[in-house]
C-alpha cells in the first residue's frame, strides 16, 4: 500500500526492519518513542493507535491483531485503540472512526498501523515513518489518509491479483509481525508514559501472552 510523508515532519527519520532481527521490537520502540518525543514536545497531545484492517483477510489481519495486543495492555499513554478483531477498522468505517476520534480529542497525535505489499525481498521488513498512510491504496481503493505517523509491515507480495495475494498470506508471518509491533509499541509507551504516571506502574512485559523480555542490542 502506498505511503506518504508529511512535509512537516522532514526532520524525523524513517526505520526499518525485519522480523527476523531478534532485536526488532527494541529498534522500533526506540525510534517510535523519539518519533513520539518530537511530535509532542510540550506532552500536551492525546496519543491514538489507528489499527487498520480487517480480521477476514490473513493479510490484512495485521492492524487488527496489533490493536487486540495493545486493547489488553491498557497502557495508560494511549488515549485510544481503534481497531481490532472485535472491532475492526477498515474501508466501510474508516471515515467515520476518523472523525470520531477528531470529536473526541483536540489535536490527537495518531499513529496508524496497517499491513502493506511490496517486493519479494522486502516482505517481512516493518517500517516506521512520520506522515500518514494512504490505507487501501495497494488494492485500489480510494480512503482518507490516516496518521501523524505510521508502521507498515510488508506480509506479501504485491502487483498482481491483490485481494487474492493477502488472502492467501502465511498466518504465522503476520501474527510474527504483530507481535513485534506491539512490544516495540509497549515498550516505547512504558517509557513515555512512566513520567506521568506518578505512584502507578505499568505492569511488566505481557509474558503471559507468549512473548519474553527482549535484551537490549549491544
Amino acid at each position: 500500500m502506498e505511503q506518504r510523508r508529511d512535509s512537516r515532519d522532514e526532520n524525523l527519520e524513517r526505520m526499518r526492519v525485519h522480523i527476523d532481527d531478534p532485536f526488532s521490537a527494541i529498534r522500533l520502540s526506540d525510534s517510535l518513542q523519539r518519533h513520539l518525543q518530537r511530535l509532542d514536545q510540550e506532552r500536551a497531545r492525546s496519543v491514538v493507535a489507528v489499527c487498520i484492517g480487517t480480521d477476514r483477510s490473513t493479510g490484512d489481519s495485521l492492524g487488527p491483531l496489533v490493536g487486540s495486543k495493545l486493547n489488553r495492555m491498557r497502557l495508560p499513554y494511549l488515549s485510544r485503540v481503534a481497531g481490532t478483531l472485535d472491532k475492526p477498522v477498515h474501508a466501510t468505517n474508516l471515515k467515520q472512526t476518523l472523525e470520531e476520534i477528531a470529536g473526541e480529542f483536540e489535536s490527537p497525535l495518531i499513529l496508524a498501523v496497517d499491513a502493506c505489499l511490496g517486493r519479494l525481498e522486502s516482505v517481512g521488513f516493518i517500517t516506521l515513518a512520520p506522515g500518514a498512510l494512504q490505507p487501501g491504496a495497494g488494492v485500489n481503493k480510494t480512503l482518507p489518509p490516516v496518521g501523524d505517523l505510521h508502521i507498515s509491515g510488508i506480509v506479501n507480495v504485491g502487483g498482481y491479483l491483490e485481494f487474492m495475494v493477502l488472502q492467501n498470506t502465511r498466518l504465522s508471518l503476520v501474527m510474527r509481525m504483530a507481535d513485534r509491533i506491539a512490544l516495540g509499541i509497549y515498550v516505547a509507551c512504558k517509557k513515555l508514559g512512566a513520567v506521568n504516571l506518578e505512584a502507578r506502574e505499568l505492569p511488566a512485559y505481557p509474558v503471559e501472552s507468549g512473548w519474553e523480555p527482549v535484551p537490549s542490542p549491544a
